[in-house]
């Protein structure tokens, strides 16, 4: 392709708009262009990347047996309404009626759909196992889509969905696809982790997130190099390292604290250390059932592990007003004892001596607080977000804690919709029973930002071999030779994809351009090649040059392509 029949709307600056760098960078190589927030044009140069993607997704999902189809992205609302989603799922769901007033929605997820689909058609154990997919938009009305494709409003997505006749059937699908993520995002060039994972409004019992390893992730892992278990810190368990000192017992001291409201400002004015504060927040369970969690005032609240201590049930932080009412107190002076609520404490706070604790009375607090002593609680649970130093629950060696970007999700959903919706099959033995499910999807637009956040320099994008809109860029700088030039072109056609900067623009130009959209591989016709027919080669990864006789060229940029499309 010569740039002068191409169109690749280069910018200089960042635009004020973008946050991330894969934002910047996509914006700024002529990738993508806004419509309106959290929605996209894909460009050529952009479009070109994203059938890389889903090319190697197809390739390795038809490798698997799992057979492409295409459903809508316009759904009704009665598929929706048998599995109780259409008012649970939340105001992601954009909602509307066409003109008859029958309501429908566009699919952030399709698992209504296939589940109608598949009771339908599927009537035997014969008919089993059976794995679908498709590649297609979704719409998840996003309250602060940002970041470009990593988080935005209507995105390219594969979603996969087996069907099988018991969980013994759905253990081997399962294994199945999360081998096939593995080759998938392999053969994306991408260094990645697959984690254990909560599974979310899709629901289901197990599940797995595939994360890029990347500094700007949205998402914290924790990661055990001894062993390879690693999960999403959502539900990596807080097994601390750390070992209490012996102290005595002492008795409860009610004490002043005027104007001090955070954990730390009654640590600083104690003159205690931050662990010794103890923190209580008020929950309301449904808009009816208030609980306290208190917990290390070093500590954090994983609300996925309190999700799931609550048996899934909604929960949402009391107000101020709420707390003043169940308590006798603002926040800041919160404490467990005396309390006519639930208390759920912290496992931390187990054989902990001598904490500090409010006094549900303004101003005020209590030293040497002990659970089971001072107050008792009617759970005592893994609550806390796990952090640096603590251990690995599979092997005790301390856990690293590293920063990833979510490109793929697989559940095991069981029959929660199959149930639901009345998709049922016949056994072997003439029994009627509900269709064993999984779900499996991949962010594809998503991909494109999470490879570049992590292969990226200070002049721009450096795109893996396998997903580059192009694998190699001809920058000519000569003004003869122009018939030599050609037939080069043409020649490098033949094996690879070339974008050849064909422009009547300035050297400089033309290399910030072909740094920016991070073609692996340049070839500089210039003084060289001028003087001696000699091509210059750029790694755009490593910024290695070679300079090779025209002769030798093809043979020499196979080999290069070879180690770039191994590298990982």
């Amino acid at each position: 392709m010569k740039m002068t029949k191409f169109f690749l709307p280069t910018l200089r600056e960042d635009p004020s708009e973008a946050e991330t760098i894969s934002h910047k960078l996509l914006l700024r190589g002529g990738f993508i262009r806004r419509v309106a927030s959290g929605i996209y044009n894909f460009l050529p140069m952009g479009l070109r990347v994203l059938q890389k993607v889903e090319n190697i997704v197809r390739v390795e999902m038809n490798r698997a047996g799992a057979l492409e189809i295409l459903m809508p992205m316009v759904q009704p609302a009665e598929l929706w309404k048998e599995t109780g989603r259409w008012d649970a799922y939340g105001k992601e769901l954009l909602r509307f009626k066409d003109r008859k007033e029958h309501e429908f929605c566009l699919g952030p997820t399709h698992e209504e759909v296939i589940t109608a689909l598949v009771r339908g058609e599927v009537r035997s154990y014969r008919d089993l196992p059976l794995i679908l997919y498709q590649i297609a938009p979704k719409f998840r009305d996003e309250m602060r889509p940002r970041f470009g494709l990593m988080r935005a409003r209507e995105f390219i997505m594969k979603d996969a969905y087996s069907f099988d006749a018991d969980e013994e059937g759905l253990d081997k699908s399962y294994q199945l696809m999360y081998e096939t993520y593995h080759k998938i995002f392999k053969a994306c060039g991408l260094r990645f982790k697959a984690v254990e994972a909560h599974t979310g409004a899709i629901g289901g019992e197990v599940s797995h997130e595939f994360m890029v390893l990347a500094e700007t992730g949205e998402d914290t892992l924790g990661s055990c190099e001894n062993c390879g278990y690693a999960s999403n810190v959502e539900l990596t368990p807080a097994i601390s390292s750390e070992k209490y000192p012996s102290e005595p017992s002492k008795p409860l001291e009610k004490v002043y604290t005027p104007n001090v409201r955070t954990a730390k400002d009654v640590a600083d004015f104690l003159g205690l250390p931050l662990k010794k504060i103890t923190k209580t927040l008020i929950y309301i369970i449904e808009e009816k059932e208030p609980i306290a969690v208190v917990l290390r005032g070093d500590h954090e609240v994983n609300e996925v592990k309190l999700e799931r201590a609550l048996g899934g049930r909604a929960f949402r932080l009391a107000t101020d007003e709420e707390i003043l009412k169940i308590t006798g107190a603002h926040p800041g002076f919160l404490g467990p004892l005396g309390l006519s609520i639930r208390v759920i404490a912290d496992k931390s706070l187990e054989n902990f001596p001598n904490f500090v604790i409010g006094a549900n009375e303004d101003n005020y607090h209590f030293l040497n607080a002990n659970l089971g002593e001072t107050f008792k609680a009617d759970l005592v649970l893994d609550l806390r977000k796990a952090k640096e130093g603590d251990l690995c629950p599979k092997c005790g060696i301390p856990l690293n804690f590293i920063k990833g970007i979510e490109v793929g999700h697989i559940f095991k959903l069981g029959t929660k919709y199959s149930s639901a919706m009345g998709a049922t099959f016949l056994t072997k033995e003439g029994k009627e029973k509900p269709l064993v499910m999984g779900c499996y999807g991949i962010g594809v637009s998503r991909v494109i930002s999470a490879s570049i956040e992590q292969n990226h320099d200070n002049e721009g994008i450096i795109f893996p071999w396998q997903i580059a809109p192009f694998q190699i860029a001809l920058i000519s700088l000569v003004r003869d030779k122009l018939s030599l030039v050609e037939e080069l072109y043409r020649a490098l056609e033949e094996n690879w994809e070339i974008l050849w900067d064909d422009r009547e623009e300035r050297p400089g130009v033309k290399f910030k351009d072909m740094d920016l959209v991070g073609i692996p591989i340049q070839i500089i016709l210039g003084k060289t090649f001028q003087e001696k027919e000699e091509v210059e080669l750029k790694v755009r990864k490593t910024g290695e040059r070679y300079y090779v006789k025209r002769e030798n060229l093809i043979p020499f940029i196979k080999k290069l392509a070879e180690e770039l499309s191994s590298a990982q």
